[in-house]
């Protein structure tokens, strides 16, 4: 497995938006769903080296990670992230995931 790198993990997200929605947000920003993407894994016990082998194949942790990364933009009053965009970005960041294991 390779190691995370959080510039290849924006430059993955950021390609995954529109053009000109991508440019209307920092990199700042992108990270900002990133933490809040490892927070999501660090409170239901998922950075657990066996977790691996626990998680279910059909669940659709897309789907949980959408509704939390957009929970928390909303508490977030700095944030700047249109939620619409939430879920292309979570999809492209576990993409981003899944290359470190090839």
């Amino acid at each position: 497995m390779n190691e995370f790198d959080e510039n290849k993990a924006l430059k993955l997200m950021r390609a995954s938006l529109p053009a000109d929605v991508a440019a209307t947000y920092d990199d700042d920003e992108l990270l900002n769903v990133i933490d809040m993407i490892w927070d999501y894994y660090e409170e239901n016990g998922m950075l657990e080296i066996d977790m691996e082998d626990e998680i279910d194949e059909d669940e659709d942790i897309a789907a949980d990670l959408t509704d939390y990364v957009t929970r928390m933009l909303r508490k977030d009053k700095g944030a700047k992230l249109d939620p619409q965009y939430v879920r292309v970005l979570v999809e492209a960041e576990l993409e981003y995931e899944a290359s470190l294991e090839e």
